[in-house]
């Protein structure tokens, strides 16, 4: 959550800006005091404090201060344990799960719930007026978008994925108001989807970006889910980024589950009761 924030301080007004310094100077404190008091020490007005806590994907004042003192109180820190070439199996596998578990912790702390709770209404709202939804990444995150479309897909949306960059650019030019179009990227620096999240916002499809703050493609989207780690993007084969990818689109999958309702369930048993003849017995 500090890293999230240490990371957008640029992109805030002035004022909001020094209600972050304040958070960043003493997190502790910062999750304790009274609203007053906070607009005192940072030199603004309280309505800018609320402002802030908004600007960083939070309900208000007291959803920012309660995820702050989980985050504070918890210490989850993301230990990066990196293998070394003599490193036993058992080492390996404990260093792996390690770096994963601390991941998902500190995501749970840091998770915007007003960002993943927009998300899910534009796309609830895609699937019941029966608009597409398409699903766009490159490598590693392409791989995620296909999982993506598998998950809607068996909710009865009319879902799709693409990894191919001129797909994307076509795909997305034939989108219109009432569509939706999820990015994801573990960098937020890719051209080709950059320029399909730029296409499709033109053609009035809501855009939902996942990606790592402060990245170009962070601020391009309607919607940012952010998806910190501080595992480099540059690495030959990201493990963690990709798994925090999945785990937002589970939690994307599920509250759009719960959000179709009963009507689901037939569905999805018809689908089941059809699979069986494709087993062993």
């Amino acid at each position: 959550m500090l890293d999230r924030i240490k990371a957008s301080l640029p992109s805030l007004a002035p004022a909001e800006q020094r209600v972050g310094k304040l958070v960043l100077a003493d997190p502790r404190a910062f999750a304790n005091l009274p609203v007053t008091e906070l607009a005192d020490r940072a030199h603004v007005s309280k309505p800018t404090v609320v402002r802030f806590c908004r600007s960083m994907g939070y309900d208000g004042l007291s959803d920012f201060k309660l995820k702050l003192a989980g985050s504070v109180s918890e210490g989850v820190p993301f230990i990066h344990r990196s293998v070394d070439a003599d490193d036993k199996t058992s080492d390996i596998a404990v260093k792996v799960i390690d770096n994963t578990v601390a991941a998902f912790l500190k995501y749970r702390n840091d998770a915007s719930s007003f960002a993943l709770e927009h998300a899910a209404q534009a796309l609830a709202a895609t699937q019941k007026t029966q608009r597409r939804i398409e699903f766009y990444g490159v490598g590693n995150s392409g791989i995620v978008a296909q999982d993506a479309q598998h998950k809607f897909f068996r909710l009865g949306v009319n879902a799709i994925a693409y990894s191919d960059g001129h797909m994307q650019v076509m795909s997305a030019s034939m989108l219109r108001p009432g569509d939706c179009a999820v990015i994801i990227s573990n960098s937020g620096r890719t051209r080709d989807l950059m320029d399909a999240c730029d296409i499709a916002k033109r053609q009035g499809a809501t855009t939902i970006v996942i990606t790592a703050s402060g990245s170009p493609l962070a601020s391009a989207g309607h919607i940012h889910l952010t998806a910190d780690h501080p595992e480099g993007y540059d690495k030959y084969s990201p493990m963690v980024s990709r798994l925090l990818h999945l785990l937002i689109i589970d939690i994307l999958a599920t509250t759009v589950a719960l959000r179709i309702g009963e009507g689901l369930q037939p569905v999805l048993r018809d689908m089941k009761n059809n699979l069986r003849s494709k087993r062993y017995t």
